[in-house]
């Protein structure tokens, strides 16, 4: 129980404090001023006398006579104590024959030195001591200025300090203060849901960390939305405004309230949790599947019901990486590592405001407003806005938590078509500088809009699910691995041994693949246009101007993309398009020319994880050879040939470590995905508004290619129709041409 006199024991020991500090204080004062003196006398002047031992007792009497030392003689005894304040006798004899003291005053030069030192650092202690005094003397003031104003909550009168502990009341403070702020929440959602303030009403005597805002979260239950254009809702990423400060203190409640529902979904087992029948067996990752029915008995507040019209997807996935926690935190937390790490889910994400850094140096406690925008590889999948926060806390030594929870209560736009519910990872340290990742996926949203021949991959799950994020996440750590590796082996030619060549290739592939996914995809800051309107395999173009971008050629740029289905396993996709002996067989640029592969930087455990430089050997002769630079990327969930040509000049300065930053990239490739047809290849789940399951597959494969190729080098031309046909008959004959391929090497 709370006792009426612990401030005043609590004064008193503060009081105490700071009569010691003020008493060392003043001994250090007075010490400082003896070490004063006797730093003059052994910095400048030493007794040239012998020990005590050693005086004759007539020369006792005599007036002691002292030396200064030279500038030089200091100096370097200055210089040799930063490197050895404890000298022995070799090193004081040697300093003194170089200096021409005495050993006798080599040793009490040093001496004086270190006491010198040493005082200097206990008043600096002592001055941290005190301000420790003085911040905790102010938290004291604080604690007793509230509590005196502390009311009872039920009768409204001056509380009894005496008849409840210190947390007790401290958390009925806190109380409090969350129903003024529940009753004003109430009053927004009643302004701009349209509902009178008594359909809040139940809120205000709930007050608790688990904030319930059901009635502010059903801005997405209108219907009618059927056949509209997924870009129609506008651009999340610029709409949404900075939060007012009004508004922070339920972003605060709301990310508390979901890190707590995170932890208990990350670590939770059966029933809320079923393991996918068929796992695949030789993978690392385990995934499994949400029961609906009891999360909603184990988490009946949260964000409110499912809106009208929306499903769930729900998943989580649990592997190790090669990456230590803290590097793990540090990527999460950073929007533009994130973004990049992820470049094939993230095609844009913005921090809106940081409400809190974190604490003792590090991310425990960061919180940050965000936006962002989720991707398919692909044109048909409309993208996924969110607008949420995003919290990191540290739970225990080496273990970190990392959560998201939409804020669709502040978006000034009523209309959402998804939203997160509470989202991240789980992440513990293991020995060796591995990280063991529990990632929980579960959103809600309204994908009426996809494409038809995308529709089983979408409601599969993976296509957002916690599985591509492991996945991804994996393969990047392996790839970051690779980047700082330095015992390569030299014995094929074609591998890269330079640690600087290594990384200044990486850097540009990376930048590489960048500008492919955030260029391919249907962001709602892309203006697609389709050519045709006869099938799924229409090809969509898009036009931009570059200028002022050294990563770039200054023109303009013409995107084409088109994505289709095929009856081939994904793997054999892959296969076909990465290996430089069949790229004649599709790539029209070539020419038929033979594809030579002049360098190569392996970059995880599969092999056709890799960045490749290759030559394409023109087969007329008057023609210049030409440099391709490739990177190759796979995982259990999709795959990536993604390649750009180069200049010969300026691939010679990046393979000797120079900045691949001024390399001008005009990247096109291939992004192959399962099509999600029902097979024992599937992990994740959704359950729909009928609550059903639907498997993954992997019978056949989605295949999307793209090409950017400059039209004009001046930014200000006009794009001429004739290079519109120009490019949709190129990527015409290139579906033609891998369809026939791959489809014929299958049947054989």
């Amino acid at each position: 129980m709370f006792q009426p006199n612990m401030f005043e024991t609590v004064h008193h020991h503060l009081a105490d404090i700071s009569h010691k500090s003020t008493s060392e204080s003043d001994q250090l004062g007075k010490m400082r001023d003896d070490d004063l003196e006797l730093d003059t006398k052994s910095g400048t002047e030493i007794m040239e006398a012998p020990s005590g031992d050693e005086l004759d007792p007539t020369q006792r009497s005599k007036r002691k006579r002292y030396h200064r030392h030279t500038q030089r003689q200091i100096q370097e005894m200055e210089a040799f104590f930063k490197e050895c304040p404890h000298p022995d006798d070799k090193q004081r004899k040697e300093l003194s024959r170089e200096l021409g003291l005495e050993p006798l005053q080599v040793k009490f030069w040093f001496q004086n030195k270190r006491t010198q030192m040493k005082a200097q650092h206990e008043r600096h202690e002592n001055s941290i001591l005190k301000a420790e005094n003085d911040k905790l003397r102010a938290e004291n003031n604080r604690y007793k200025e509230a509590l005196s104003n502390a009311t009872c909550p039920n009768c409204g009168g001056p509380a009894a300090l005496g008849e409840m502990s210190f947390d007790e009341q401290h958390l009925r403070i806190e109380n409090a203060r969350l129903r003024e702020e529940i009753d004003r929440i109430s009053g927004i959602a009643a302004k701009y849901a349209g509902k009178p303030l008594s359909s809040f009403s139940h809120l205000s005597s709930h007050a608790s960390r688990s904030l319930d805002i059901s009635g502010v979260g059903n801005f997405g239950s209108q219907s009618g939305f059927v056949g509209e254009m997924f870009g129609a809702t506008g651009d999340l990423l610029r709409s949404v405004s900075v939060p007012t400060e009004a508004d922070k203190p339920i972003i605060v409640e709301l990310a508390v309230a979901a890190m707590e529902e995170l932890i208990r979904m990350a670590q939770a087992g059966d029933p809320l949790w079923v393991p996918a029948d068929n796992s695949n067996a030789t993978s690392t990752a385990t995934t499994e599947i949400l029961n609906e029915d009891e999360y909603l008995r184990t988490f009946p507040r949260g964000i409110g019901p499912k809106p009208l019209g929306m499903k769930s997807e729900a998943s989580r996935e649990t592997t190790v990486v090669i990456m230590n926690h803290t590097n793990l935190v540090e990527i999460l937390m950073d929007v533009s590592q994130w973004s990049t790490i992820f470049c094939g889910i993230v095609s844009r994400a913005l921090t809106l405001d940081i409400l809190s850094t974190g604490v003792a140096g590090n991310y425990n406690g960061a919180l940050q407003v965000m936006t962002a925008e989720f991707q398919v590889p692909s044109p048909l999948v409309p993208t996924r806005e969110n607008y949420f926060v995003r919290y990191c806390k540290q739970h225990g030594d080496g273990t970190w938590a990392v959560v998201d929870v939409s804020l669709d209560n502040l978006r000034p736009s009523p209309i959402s078509r998804s939203r997160r519910r509470p989202s991240g990872c789980l992440i513990q340290e293991l020995p060796n500088g591995y990280s063991k990742v529990i990632w929980v996926e579960h959103v809600e949203v309204d994908d009426r809009a996809v494409h038809n021949i995308y529709k089983p991959l979408v409601n599969s799950g993976i296509a957002f699910g916690a599985k591509r994020w492991v996945a991804t996440l994996d393969r990047q750590c392996e790839r970051l691995a690779s980047s700082m590796a330095s015992n390569i082996p030299a014995g094929d030619l074609c591998v890269i041994t330079s640690p600087d060549g290594r990384k200044s290739m990486l850097k540009l592939a990376e930048r590489m693949v960048m500008s492919f996914c955030v260029g391919v995809g249907a962001s709602t800051a892309h203006a697609w246009t389709t050519l045709s309107a006869t099938g799924s395999d229409d090809v969509r173009v898009m036009t931009r101007k570059s200028m002022d971008d050294p990563g770039r050629p200054p023109g303009i740029v013409l995107s084409a993309a088109t994505s289709f289905w095929l009856p081939v396993p994904p793997k054999r996709v892959f296969d076909f398009l990465r290996d430089e002996n069949s790229r004649s067989e599709w790539d029209i640029l070539s020419n038929g020319g033979l594809v030579q592969e002049m360098a190569h930087i392996a970059n995880g455990r599969d092999p056709g994880n890799c960045v490749s430089l290759l030559r394409v050997n023109s087969a007329n002769s008057s023609q210049s050879n030409m440099l391709i630079l490739q990177e190759s990327c796979t995982d259990s969930t999709g795959s990536y040939v993604i390649y750009a040509p180069v200049d010969i000049v300026a691939m010679n300065v990046v393979l000797s470590g120079g900045d691949p930053d001024y390399v001008a990239l005009l990247p096109s490739g291939f992004a192959i995905l399962p099509d999600g047809a029902a097979n024992n290849s599937g992990h994740i789940n959704t359950t729909g508004p009928t609550g059903g399951i639907v498997d993954v597959g992997s019978g056949g494969s989605l295949l999307t290619v793209a090409f950017q190729i400059l039209v004009d080098s001046v930014p200000t031309a006009k794009l001429s129709l004739g290079s519109v046909a120009t490019v949709n008959n190129l990527i015409k004959c290139t579906v033609e041409r891998i369809r026939a391929a791959v489809t014929s090497e299958n049947a054989q």
